[in-house]
């Protein structure tokens, strides 16, 4: 079980694989939630054969990737497809707050524990599913993954060099909105429940999580007529507001309004005739003219290092920064106090590194508790612990069966 924390009284039934859901049940599980992750009795969860590897101490190959998107959960096998395992999933529903699902619509209906099935075991249970397109519409029965929901909700679109193609965000930002929307549409929908004390239906789509992350994209088409194009590191509404070279890299330059600007040209570039220039008097002329202010950035800054030049900038009062790779972000003193990587002891990797949690709260600190679970873990824990419907000769006759 989690340690003491904002969601201690909350048991979470997770179905979910891969990324978006357990991305989801990893955030509320950090924040106190019990989580029951459910993977079926062969392979569990897909993510289990996805890199990085680290041989565990079998001398098998394990995966990181699951160890980090699952830390702080319980884990048993199930197999919803037999008489047996739907009893024993419908016990613990009688005892859930939350079930998280992440199959395409549909299929849970199939199995015989879908959202009606299951409200009527329990009315106060809240159902979330998150898909590549959502319970409803045309697209509904499509299969859904990340690079799909980036590229049919318009952020690929937006995303790469002038002039460049559509390109990906490097990581996979669709399955990551799609597990935060669910996260808080979870926790609304337990408030909800405070009030009414009913549960309900949460119904995620990646599209959707993507296309409300593109802000004023479509206000701008739908103002101008025109496609928002690629621009880079530049934003369209701000300038200076991009990637500037210097010595060993890039910095960022973020002067978003007329103070910062002028303290630039005055204290940086030695420029104040940019200042009432007209090509950069007002917001509309510097975004025309971002070249022209870019070169002068760029010859003032060229003899520094990123360090040297990020930093002279913000004595200035002007927000900037380096462009850090990853090896950069880890040894960064405000990573390190802001606890975005923790060292965890894992049972058969040895000492891992994983992820933060970024939410903080006062009282009630998110954490790391407890490694992500073996292949059915948890069995007997759950199964003759929680629910008191099995003994060990019980258990061992229903793996045998391939039910757990």
């Amino acid at each position: 079980m989690a340690g003491k924390g904002a969601l201690e009284d909350i048991i979470i039934l997770d179905l979910s694989r891969v990324l978006a859901g357990p991305f989801c049940t990893m955030m509320l599980a950090d924040m106190g939630a019990t989580v029951i992750k459910i993977e079926i009795p062969e392979g569990g969860d897909d993510t289990r054969e996805y890199p990085p590897f680290r041989k565990n101490r079998n001398g098998e190959e394990e995966s990181l990737y699951f160890a980090n998107i699952n830390r702080n959960k319980m884990g048993v096998t199930l197999n919803l497809k037999t008489p047996e395992g739907k009893k024993l999933f419908c016990e613990m529903v009688k005892k859930a707050d939350i079930v998280v699902e992440n199959y395409r619509p549909g299929v849970m209906d199939k199995l015989g524990v879908g959202y009606e099935t299951l409200r009527q075991i329990n009315p106060r249970i809240i159902y979330g599913s998150v898909s590549g397109f959502g319970n409803t519409g045309p697209y509904r029965l499509r299969p859904g993954y990340d690079i799909l929901a980036q590229a049919m909700g318009g952020l690929m679109a937006i995303t790469g060099e002038k002039g460049g193609p559509p390109t990906r965000a490097g990581s996979a930002m669709g399955d990551v909105l799609g597990g935060l929307h669910l996260a808080i549409g979870l926790l609304a929908a337990v408030h909800s429940r405070e009030l009414t004390g009913q549960g309900q239906r949460v119904d995620i789509s990646l599209m959707d999580a993507v296309i409300a992350a593109t802000e004023n994209t479509a206000i701008k088409y739908l103002e101008s007529g025109k496609i928002p194009p690629r621009m880079g590191n530049r934003y369209a509404a701000v300038s200076p507001y991009d990637a500037f070279q210097v010595k060993d890299g890039k910095i960022i330059i973020a002067a978003g309004n007329q103070k910062p600007y002028e303290k630039l040209c005055i204290e940086i570039l030695d420029r104040p005739d940019m200042i009432t220039d007209p090509r950069f008097a007002n917001m509309e002329g510097r975004l025309t003219y971002q070249d022209a202010i870019k070169e002068v950035i760029e010859d003032r800054l060229k003899d520094m290092t990123m360090k040297e030049a990020a930093e002279y900038v913000l004595s200035k009062g002007i927000p900037a920064g380096p462009i850090y790779d990853i090896s950069q972000i880890l040894e960064d003193p405000q990573v390190k106090d802001r606890e975005m990587f923790v060292k965890m002891k894992h049972p058969t990797l040895g000492e891992i590194t994983v992820n933060g949690c970024a939410v903080k709260l006062s009282d009630t600190m998110p954490g790391v508790y407890s490694p992500a679970p073996e292949l059915g873990q948890d069995n007997s824990r759950v199964y003759g612990g929680l629910l008191k419907i099995c003994d060990d000769e019980e258990l061992e006759t229903l793996r045998k069966k391939g039910v757990i």
